[in-house]
Parts: C-alpha cells; sequence; structure tokens
C-alpha cells in the first residue's frame, strides 16, 4: 500500500512538475491580414519620364501628383517621352514595395492592372475588379 501511494504520488509530482517548468507564451505575430474589398483598394499611377538630360519615374497616388512630377523632372528639357500608367493596388501596399505579383485581366466591360503581395491577394483583386465576364488573366511573379 505505501509503495502504490509512493508511485501516485510520484507520478503526480512528476505531471505538476512538468506543467510548472513548462513555459506557455503566447505568439504575438505582426501579420496584420487586410479584407479584399472595393473600399480597400485604390489605384495608384506610375509615370516616367525622358529627356535629354535623361530618365525619371516613380509612384504617385493621383493623376494630377503624376503630371505635376513630370512637369518637375522636365522644367526646361526637351520631352522626348512620357508615359503615366494606373494600377489597382491595396491601400495597405500603395506605400511599400513589396508588390511582387504583377497581374492582369480583360473582362466584357474593360481592362484593369495591378500589384499584389500575395499570388491570393493577385486572385482575389482580379476578381473584385473584374466588372462582368473574365475574358483572359494573368499573373506574373517577379523574381527577387
Amino acid at each position: 500500500m505505501k509503495q502504490s501511494i509512493l508511485i501516485i504520488s510520484t507520478v503526480v509530482f512528476s505531471f505538476l512538475n512538468l506543467n510548472a517548468t513548462t513555459l506557455k507564451t503566447n505568439a504575438n505575430t505582426a501579420i496584420v491580414e487586410t479584407e479584399i474589398t472595393e473600399n480597400n483598394i485604390t489605384k495608384v499611377y506610375e509615370w516616367s519620364v525622358k529627356t535629354l538630360s535623361g530618365k525619371s519615374s516613380g509612384i504617385s497616388s493621383s493623376l494630377e501628383a503624376a503630371k505635376e512630377m513630370i512637369a518637375l523632372f522636365s522644367r526646361n528639357e526637351a520631352v522626348l517621352e512620357k508615359k503615366i500608367t494606373s494600377y489597382y493596388v491595396l491601400k495597405s501596399e500603395a506605400r511599400n514595395n513589396n508588390r511582387t505579383f504583377y497581374w492582369e485581366v480583360q473582362s466584357t466591360n474593360g481592362d484593369a492592372k495591378g500589384y499584389s503581395s500575395s499570388e491570393s491577394d493577385a486572385r482575389e483583386m482580379i476578381a473584385l475588379v473584374a466588372k462582368g465576364e473574365i475574358i483572359t488573366y494573368k499573373i506574373i511573379t517577379s523574381e527577387k
């Protein structure tokens, strides 16, 4: 009887000691997921200008700002080429350079293109932006 009580108390004590010394941590990840809706999508404008003295390019949040930047970089210069292209991106990704997936979609109502940081986000953007039936689409991954 004494041996049984000793064995049971040793098992219970071991179990309690194990739980007392096990480090329990709550992982706090810095991943913030954004729901992809029409309210979370914005348009950015990629601009470039080529003059006799060189080429400049950048990204602006509005068409007017892109035109101002082209005018600023081509002031008192002969403009050889200028180009403004619009892209759809998530508002949370509009300021970072973590866009590694370029996508294009052609639907019955028009064309759209943009950048995303993941392939699943690119597919969701295509589904959201394409109005009507999707005729063709493509997703291109940039290599780091």
